[in-house]
């Protein structure tokens, strides 16, 4: 067997073999989505052009040694550099129902480590035509009496799309066009941008009031529909016009029930009205807005708007209050003329009180002494409002050379007379032991120490009468405390944390309120909280790859921990603990093994200790040889032998790093049929592995339109290596640009055809072992072209429910054809196969489908009718002057027996030969590679060959 191999590999060109082949990453982007156009724009950029809703696919295909990772990115519009914060990791981009807000320039980057990565872009255009809105204005000097008897009246037509839209006015079914009488005038506006055009009527006249359409079109662009609209002009045409049931500003109690009724007084035709709030729109009924149970949170602005696209909208806005109060505070102003902190008798003091209120303004605050009321004097004592030091609507009591006298507990009530809001009040005693607060950190709590995810509580205590809240916030770093609160207000003067993080360490500051207390400075202190955690160790994860008796170290490193500090380190091998001396190195702890062996290869833990917890380093110890590499850019991998159903396929591959272990001695490959269990194994022997050298294999006898998985393993003197994976999948050749190759749908991507969603019915890919035993008898292919059960074919079914007339279309790859000067016509020949047997055979259609400002089908070629129960041949010419696709429609004839199949087309460049074989004999399509053996395929055939006949 080996001498066979070492045979089969001497008829394979050297040049193709034992090269060195790591290589940076290429790559290049290719669409297979429903694509309208691609086309190079002026500056030599791709451009890929989809309607919005299509299914937008981008593939980067890439080469490059071992295989380039590859990463899809977007930028907000060809100008912008700014990447979008996510991306794709996958070698195929595909968006289902783009929208265009998604075009673009798209990025695909490849890289695999070696030299520069490869970018390469392609810029996404998303065609959309929206539907137009036709606003009806007239100008200002001619408001007199009704709204269009006179003068003139502008009709604004408004769409958005991509590319700019063409307009069309109709004054009924007569299209209008610049100045074609005088009373008529069409222009763009200014500052516009192609997406508007207004119909000028001037002087308007009788004939005036009419049916006006606006009719907008891309021109048929990716096969967008054109779209209109229509307004009715009559001498009744008329802005619309609102009046409220309620004032513009409506204050309402908790729980009332609130109708807003917005009634229209004018208008044609009849305005539409709705409700809004805070931009949502309210549900409403013909105008009339209820709130029911009303609460505080629905206060806000509402806005009835009515449009009929006449004039301006028409806007009534009522500012809604729920009444409510809440969060009564107080303030003890020293005398501010003497910078006093402290209250003393004969100098001025301010009691303040204020409340949180809906309407603010309209609260009422009365002042009770001892439970009596307050009657202020001109000399010693003033009510007073709107303080410009205080918040606004904030009611004071002054005092003028305080008396002993004036010492008592004064209450502050705060109301909204004639409501049921009830009131709130807030008390303050006035006395000699009313003290300006003092603030202090306990003896031994200014520094706090807790475990990671402990419970904390830091304290400040404050000292004066009346003790103010205490407000607590980060000092050391910007942002939220903890509770996710900026600034968090206690009463006791406890800050309390649940369940700590490290990151909480840090310092904290304690300060007085300026409210409920004192109005004065702040009285502060701090707090630092530690929080100890378990350590932090790298390396988490190493693996550790070793020539058999060679000797190696593993260290595991401390990166922090609170307390910094190096406990213990315990070792341990497969999870026996091993003895180990202890190290003075309070950063690191190593462990030296001598000789790598059986006996010492395995699973090496190192757990390193503090007070709190520990961390594990783990070292994966091993003699075995790293996975293969899979080579993906072997030219022509697969031959085919049609005549056996069967292929070859060149397995490549490089082995990763294979100075590390022990030198490989060979390769176990297992092999299998994806959707089979049986497993095939070969041994292939190796020698002398330098990396980056290719190493391959000969697979032969795959059948045709199988998968197969793929297992290589590594053996060196330790034993097996790791293994690597891959599916080799049967594919027939696609190509932008046309070929000899011949497409035999075969390969379940069929070469790059599509099916059209613009047309009825699909096409559908079967072959005699997947075709449904129901099939209609009398009709249609029992094989392929090539007369064996596993050969695929494409073909249209005949059966219900489709009816007469109905057609599918199958749509090639889009074939790159030179459009640069000299202009002329490049002639190609599609040969194809055709079987259409039945009594009701419809025709089959050959189009020529091309692009320029639109898509255009040219119908080249037309059969029609029952051609007899065998596959003829045809070979159609075409002479594209740009680039084109081939389209194979389908019709259904007049019942159940016309199924029509098509198999192996050939798109070449060049003339059809002149004179056609006759369509009952099976013919080689021109260009066919059966038609000439080259010297690389008759070495392939030979090796094939030998094999067979040796096994």
């Amino acid at each position: 067997m080996e001498i066979l191999w070492l045979f089969l590999l001497s008829l394979i060109p050297r040049s193709s073999r034992g090269q060195g082949v790591y290589a940076p990453a290429q790559a290049q982007i290719i669409h297979a989505g429903q694509a309208c156009v691609v086309k190079e724009d002026n500056i030599s950029e791709r451009v890929y052009t989809i309607r919005e809703g299509d299914i937008l696919v981008l593939q980067c295909l890439v080469t490059g040694h071992p295989r380039p990772q590859v990463r899809w990115t977007k930028t907000a519009g060809s100008a912008s550099e700014k990447f979008q914060e996510t991306s794709i990791y996958n070698e195929t981009l595909r968006i289902e129902k783009v929208q265009r807000m998604q075009g673009g320039r798209y990025y695909c980057k490849a890289e695999n480590g070696v030299g520069v990565p490869a970018i390469k872009s392609i810029r996404v255009d998303v065609q959309y035509l929206d539907e137009p809105i036709l606003t009806i204005h007239q100008t200002i000097s001619d408001v007199r009496g009704s709204f269009y008897q006179e003068k003139t009246v502008f009709l604004r037509c408004t769409v958005s799309s991509n590319p700019p839209a063409r307009f069309i006015w109709k004054r009924g079914s007569e299209i209008l066009s610049h100045n074609q009488d005088n009373g008529v005038d069409i222009y763009e506006p200014l500052y516009t941008q192609g997406e508007t055009k207004v119909l000028k009527l001037k002087n308007l006249r009788p004939k005036d009031y009419a049916n006006y359409t606006c009719q907008v079109s891309v021109r048929d662009v990716c096969g967008i529909p054109d779209k209109s609209i229509t307004f009715r002009l009559t001498n009744r045409t008329a802005p619309p016009a609102l009046k409220l049931s309620v004032n513009e500003t409506l204050v309402v109690n908790p729980g009332d029930n609130v109708t807003m009724q917005c009634s229209l007084t004018g208008g044609d035709p009849p305005p539409k009205v709705i409700w809004s709030h805070s931009q949502n729109v309210v549900p409403s009924k013909g105008g009339n807005l209820t709130i029911w149970n009303i609460r505080p949170e629905d206060s806000g602005y509402y806005n009835c708007t009515a449009t009929n696209n006449v004039g301006n909208p028409a806007k009534k806005t009522v500012n809604l209050l729920v009444r409510s109060m809440k969060n009564a505070t107080f303030q003890i102003t020293p005398d501010v003329n003497k910078e006093s902190e402290n209250i003393q008798l004969g100098r001025d003091l301010k009691l303040s009180c204020h409340v949180d209120a809906v309407p603010q303004e309209k609260v009422v605050y009365s002042w009770f002494k001892n439970q009596r009321i307050v009657v202020p004097s001109r000399r010693r004592l003033e009510i007073s409002r709107n303080d410009p030091d205080l918040p606004p609507d904030t009611s004071s009591l002054d005092f003028f050379d305080l008396r002993f006298s004036d010492y008592g507990t004064y209450m502050c009530v705060a109301s909204f007379p004639g409501t049921f809001t009830p009131e709130l009040s807030i008390e303050v005693n006035i006395s000699a032991e009313t003290v300006p607060p003092t603030l202090t950190v306990p003896r031994g709590q200014s520094i706090i120490t807790v475990r990671e995810g402990s419970r904390a509580e830091l304290q400040c205590d404050v000292r004066g009468k009346p003790k103010p809240p205490i407000l607590w916030t980060r000092l050391d770093k910007e942002g939220p405390l903890p509770t996710g609160e900026v600034i968090a207000e206690t009463y006791d003067g406890k800050l309390r944390l649940e369940n700590v993080t490290r990151e909480m360490s840090g310092t904290y500051k304690c300060q007085t309120a300026r409210y409920n207390g004192f109005n004065i400075r702040p009285r502060e202190a701090t707090v630092q909280l530690n929080v100890q955690f378990a350590p932090v160790v790298e390396p988490k994860l190493q693996e550790i790859r070793q020539a058999m008796h060679t000797g190696f170290t593993m260290r595991c490193n401390l990166l922090k921990g609170s307390p910094l500090k190096l406990a213990t380190a315990v070792w341990r091998y497969n999870t026996n603990l091993l003895n180990v001396d202890p190290t003075e190195q309070q950063e690191y702890s190593e462990l030296r093994i001598n000789s790598l062996t059986q006996k010492t290869s395995g699973t090496y833990e190192c757990t390193v200790s503090n007070d709190v917890g520990s961390d594990s380093c783990v070292f994966q110890v091993t003699g075995k040889a790293l996975s293969p590499e899979f080579y993906y850019d072997t030219p022509s991998p697969i031959k085919v032998f049609k005549q056996f159903r069967n292929y070859s396929y060149l397995l490549q591959w490089t082995q990763k790093e294979p100075g590390d272990v022990d030198p490989i001695t060979s390769y176990r490959l297992e092999y299998r049929q994806t959707n089979l269990r049986n497993i095939m194994i070969k041994d292939i022997p190796v020698r002398g592995i330098q990396k980056g050298q290719l190493q391959q294999y000969l697979l032969t006898d795959l059948k045709a339109n199988q998968s197969y998985e793929v297992q290589l393993t590594p053996y060196t003197s330790f034993g097996t290596g790791d293994s690597a994976s891959r599916i080799i999948q049967y594919t027939e050749p696609n190509s932008p640009n046309p070929s000899d190759i011949t497409c035999r749908f075969d390969d379940e991507k069929m070469c790059g055809f599509v099916q059209d969603r613009r047309d009825n019915f699909d096409w559908t890919r079967q072959s005699m072992l997947t075709e449904n035993p129901k099939r209609t008898p009398n009709t249609g292919p029992v094989m392929d072209r090539s007369n064996t059960p596993e050969g695929y074919y494409m073909f249209i079914e005949a059966s219900p429910p489709r009816v007469p007339g109905e057609k599918a279309r199958l749509i090639s790859p889009m074939y790159n054809v030179s459009t640069k000067p000299p202009y002329h016509r490049t002639p190609f020949c599609v040969s194809f196969y055709y079987h259409m047997y039945g009594r009701h055979i419809g025709n089959l259609n050959l189009l020529m489908r091309t692009r320029s400002k639109g898509t255009m089908d040219t119908q080249v070629w037309s059969l029609r009718g029952d051609r007899g129960n065998r596959w003829q041949h045809a070979m159609v010419p075409m002479s594209p002057m740009g680039p084109f696709q081939v389209v194979f429609e389908g019709v259904r004839g007049s019942g159940i027996e016309g199924d029509i199949a098509i198999d192996d087309v050939t798109v070449r460049k060049g003339d059809c030969p002149w004179k056609q074989l006759p369509p009952t004999k099976d013919v080689i399509p021109p260009g066919s590679p059966a038609c000439k053996v080259f010297a690389p395929t008759l070495n392939w055939a030979l090796a094939f060959f030998l094999f067979v006949l040796l096994r």
